[in-house]
């Protein structure tokens, strides 16, 4: 809601700092792009296992959707963000979102009739697994039985896990040290640089419309450069509330005291963001905004 009060005061199309993974808001700077076109490049000519990590807020998910909305010619890909499956219902998940009805008589059996099925009409199959530092022990292991599937000449299948730094350790656990043994390729997606934060924001507002002069006056991206850590998702919920601070004063320019008062919004505990929030931003404006 709260982008929604600030669109027109900023002559805004649309919110430029929604934490959903739109490809649309994709930054290719800091990195991101080197390291999308490396991953598309694997999943499109290596065999394996490709491990992408970073940490939490850096863009992960959104390289996905950047694959599955453009991926890589003869290319089919599979993307299942739930974690939490074990090894059986990983793979019966997969042999179904490859449009496979019949699982007999086992769901490993069917998804290689279908792979192979596949391979046999030009096309490789890539699968990609978010959060996959969640996973189980014995989904791990699944993934490294998934990568026994092949032809007489190649793999059918390759895995792409994204995770946290958490998953590094994991997979140096004795039980994973085979699936260790089948990574491929390993990608760091890196938190921003400070001389990134400034183009990432300037980026996002030229997507969502904005075509006046400069915003963010340099003292509030410094602050925001110190308070997000380089992770882009912390970075728009802060520029998302420092252009309502400055919407809430009657401004023009986010000032690094309006970032100030995002960052105090976002250290309230749960359930805080209600009326105490709108009053403290907005004084005798907060009703009427509240029901607008």
């Amino acid at each position: 809601m709260s982008a929604d009060l600030y669109l027109r005061h900023f002559a805004l199309t649309e919110p430029p700092f929604a934490i959903t993974a739109n490809p649309r808001f994709f930054f290719a700077g800091g990195g991101r792009g080197d390291v999308l076109r490396a991953l598309a490049h694997a999943l499109a000519h290596e065999q394996g296992v490709v491990l992408v990590t970073g940490e939490v807020g850096t863009g992960k998910s959104t390289l996905c959707r950047m694959l599955l909305e453009a991926p890589p010619p003869a290319l089919s890909l599979v993307y299942l963000p739930n974690p939490s499956l074990d090894g059986t219902e990983l793979t019966a998940a997969l042999a179904r979102d490859l449009g496979v009805a019949d699982l007999a008589p086992t769901a490993l059996e069917a998804l290689q009739r279908a792979l192979i099925e596949r391979h046999a009409q030009g096309s490789r199959v890539a699968v990609l697994i978010d959060e996959a530092q969640a996973m189980s022990t014995s989904a791990l292991e699944q993934v490294r039985l998934l990568t026994n599937l092949e032809s007489s000449a190649s793999m059918l299948l390759v895995i792409a896990l994204f995770g946290q730094p958490e998953l590094l350790e994991r997979l140096h656990e004795p039980a994973l040290r085979a699936l260790r043994d089948r990574i491929s390729l390993q990608l760091v997606l890196p938190p921003l640089a400070p001389s990134d934060v400034a183009a990432y924001i300037q980026f996002r507002l030229h997507v969502a419309g904005y075509r006046g002069g400069q915003l963010f006056e340099p003292a509030a991206i410094k602050r925001l450069v110190r308070s997000c850590g380089g992770r882009s998702r912390r970075l728009n919920l802060l520029a998302d509330r420092a252009l309502l601070a400055c919407f809430a004063r009657g401004g023009r320019t986010v000032t690094w005291r309006d970032v100030g008062r995002g960052e105090g919004d976002l250290a309230l505990p749960a359930g805080a963001f209600g009326r105490n929030f709108w009053r403290r931003m907005f004084g005798s404006r907060s009703k009427r905004l509240q029901e607008a």
